[in-house]
């Protein structure tokens, strides 16, 4: 909420009096009335807060207590009672309340922007400078950045009701997801310091490249329009512009180069510590399994139950003979199907071969004997019966 004609727009905060009915009066309704009594409200439903009871609260603004205040008690009689405990002529008292809603918002765009863009130690440190430039417009539906003051109240909220960050007076560091914020360090705000320097420098770098390329263009068109003083002018400017931007980029390069040393160092840091705690849980199992000597007791007690079932086994096999395959027998019964379905194809071919003599009977050809005949048949079905008696041996099992 911002006040029309305030120098500066407070989003999280605002100032009640006068000023701020004067500034929602309106040619169609007027003056609004009971302004007094919605404020009174809102503070009473939490959706308001009292600038000074925020900031100076040691406890999370979500810590509710259960035990009601003199206060509340006297004012629900009264209310139970017909009387209202809102002063009749609805004077609206100075003072500047915090709007809750809108510092919620502007906490969770502030955490969802760090979330995509902090994937490091050294990412996660700010400046309050470098803060306020980089989260100045995170409240959503809003053209105007955050105030100074609205950081401030931003700060408190997220450092004490999240919690989701530690800051000091020039340094603010948000935890890692689902850890507690940490104590800033000198280390934290020599990083902060570095990165609001490589931030500054890369703004001049652009502001000088940009200022060269208008000059250029400057320089051009003068030379164009045959006007040569101011040609030279732009060209000189240029010139300056060009070494100053030399000078910074190369001073932006060894910024770079030591922040991404820091990066590397802070990098094996958290690397170093996380080997340290794994060395430390491997420990604690080794331990937990008695160590080598342990170890090859429990291996030697299971290979010795092993055994033992294996023992336990063949006793059981022993003893249950049904369980064993008698070769010899398998031998007979394999004979036997062979015998059967030998038997068998024999039976055929003989029906077949009386078939076939009993239609020739009929057809013998003139100067063939039905012995020669008969004799030429029975070599034919001789010959397809061993080819049927190779096949059947190749179908049956070994």
């Amino acid at each position: 909420m911002s006040q029309k004609g305030s120098p500066a727009s407070n989003h999280l905060a605002f100032t009640s009096g006068n000023e701020l009915a004067s500034s929602l009066t309106s040619k169609q309704y007027g003056r609004p009335l009971a302004l007094g009594a919605v404020i009174q409200d809102a503070v009473d439903s939490g959706a308001l807060i009292p600038l000074q009871n925020f900031m100076a609260s040691k406890k999370s603004i979500y810590t509710k207590s259960w035990v009601p205040t003199p206060w509340q008690v006297m004012s629900w009689g009264l209310r139970q009672l017909g009387v209202s405990s809102t002063n009749s002529n609805d004077k609206l008292a100075v003072g500047n309340f915090v709007v809750l809603a809108n510092v919620e918002a502007a906490a969770e765009a502030v955490m969802m922007q760090v979330s995509k863009t902090s994937d490091s130690l050294t990412s996660r440190i700010y400046s309050r400078s470098l803060f306020e430039s980089t989260f100045a417009n995170s409240l959503p539906d809003t053209t105007c950045p955050l105030s100074q003051n609205d950081m401030s109240i931003l700060l408190t909220y997220l450092s004490r009701d999240k919690p989701v960050l530690s800051y000091s007076s020039n340094t603010i560091k948000f935890a890692d997801p689902g850890t507690v914020p940490e104590e800033i360090t000198t280390q934290d705000t020599t990083i902060a310091n570095l990165r609001t320097l490589i931030t500054t420098m890369q703004s001049q770098v652009d502001t000088l490249t940009s200022k060269i390329a208008d000059l250029d263009r400057a320089s051009r068109l003068c030379i164009a329009e045959k006007r040569l003083p101011q040609a030279k002018a732009h060209l000189r400017s240029k010139k300056l512009a060009t070494a100053t931007l030399e000078s910074r980029t190369a001073t932006l390069g060894q910024l770079e180069e030591t922040f991404t040393a820091i990066e590397t160092a802070a990098d094996q840091v958290a690397v170093v510590e996380a080997m340290k705690a794994s060395s430390g849980v491997l420990g604690d199992l080794h331990r937990q399994v008695g160590g080598v000597e342990g170890v090859e007791d429990v291996v030697e007690k299971l290979r010795a139950e092993m055994e033992n079932v294996d023992e336990v086994g063949r006793v059981i096999t022993e003893g249950n003979p049904a369980g064993v395959v008698d070769e010899g027998d398998v031998e007979e019964e394999f004979e036997a199907l062979e015998r059967g379905e030998r038997e068998k194809r024999e039976k055929e071919e003989a029906e077949k071969t009386a078939a076939r003599l009993e239609e020739l009977e009929g057809k013998v050809p003139e100067g063939v004997t039905t012995a020669e005949s008969s004799k030429e048949i029975a070599m034919k079905d001789e010959t397809e019966s061993q080819d049927a008696g190779k096949d059947a041996a190749a179908a049956i099992p070994e």
